[in-house]
């Protein structure tokens, strides 16, 4: 058996502007994909995915390419990985993606942190027996997602921890935590497509607001170097954010995110959507513990997840 596990992630700035040659600055999480791959008595392989797709795949691989005889369009994460990572598969394998943790269990869809990547991650891990799989898995996400994506969500589920990063050269620079800065993950109970808001962005006309947004996006990674710093230099980013939103009609504030950050204001917080917004998952910030128990004292908004200090791991 091979088996590999790897974290998700939550972008807490540089979303967008990472694509523009910015400084994303990416945390990750200790909800973690799990793969599994055991020796099979079929005559193909196989593959579940619990928490990502329905169903069993199943596909060989004849001349270096694959042929699915069931699950191709639900399991083109498995190909992509295989075709990224020249990968032959010498033996008929079962393979178990699981990533439940990703999902919100009352509504049962991804609270976006980065399931695909992170699945990616481990995928190949388990494949190679190995961790060092940062090149081949940047190759076979981006497959995956047709092109599109910084890298970003890859990176920290490969290194783990708080990490800056820049996608021109897939540049990995690890951070440490500020002492004194408190932390909290919320779910805004709807599912956003990173996908479609990244398409959308690409058809549009390049303007000012998103020049602004990097140049605010490299501010803020500067900053991590203490909590006084990071809580000062996030309302300008934020206020960016909102007008890069607005000028491409984004919608990165929606399903709630502005109502939060407005209150959040009002109560001496930091509040922000993260990666592409409308949706999904937002970070709070404060000098104080007690200050967001406080604030979030009878929500059930909160994510029940912490900073996990370790990348990818072979198990």
């Amino acid at each position: 058996m091979r088996a590999a596990s790897a974290p998700g992630k939550v972008v807490l700035s540089g979303e967008y502007a990472v694509l523009d040659g910015a400084p994303a600055v990416s945390v990750a999480v200790d909800r973690r994909a799990k793969v599994r791959i055991t020796a099979s008595e079929d005559d193909w392989h196989s593959v579940t995915a619990p928490g990502f797709a329905p169903g069993t795949g199943r596909f060989v691989v004849r001349n270096g390419a694959v042929e699915w005889l069931e699950g191709g369009a639900e399991f083109g994460l498995v190909e992509a990985a295989l075709l990224a990572a020249n990968i032959e598969l010498a033996a008929p394998v079962s393979m178990e993606l699981d990533t439940r943790e990703f999902v919100d269990t009352a509504s049962g869809s991804k609270i976006g942190i980065g399931s695909s990547a992170a699945l990616t991650v481990a995928l190949l891990a388990a494949l190679r027996r190995s961790t060092s799989v940062f090149a081949d898995a940047i190759r076979a996400h981006r497959l995956f997602q047709k092109g599109s994506g910084s890298g970003v969500d890859v990176a920290t589920a490969v290194h783990g921890g708080l990490i800056e990063f820049r996608a021109d050269d897939a540049i990995v620079k690890p951070l440490e935590w500020p002492d004194g800065l408190a932390c909290r993950f919320l779910w805004s109970g709807v599912a956003a497509s990173t996908r479609e808001k990244l398409a959308k962005l690409a058809a549009l006309a390049r303007r000012k607001s998103r020049l602004q947004l990097a140049r605010s996006a490299t501010h803020v990674a500067a900053a991590w170097h203490s909590a006084d710093a990071v809580l000062q230099a996030f309302p300008a980013y934020i206020e960016d954010l909102r007008r890069f939103s607005i000028d491409h009609d984004l919608g990165i504030f929606d399903a709630g995110h502005e109502e939060l950050a407005s209150q959040a204001a009002d109560a001496g917080l930091v509040y922000k959507p993260c990666g592409a917004g409308g949706g999904d998952i937002g970070v709070l910030l404060g000098a104080s513990e007690p200050a967001l128990d406080d604030f979030l004292a009878g929500t059930e908004r909160a994510v029940d997840c912490r900073i996990d200090s370790v990348g990818v791991e072979q198990h």
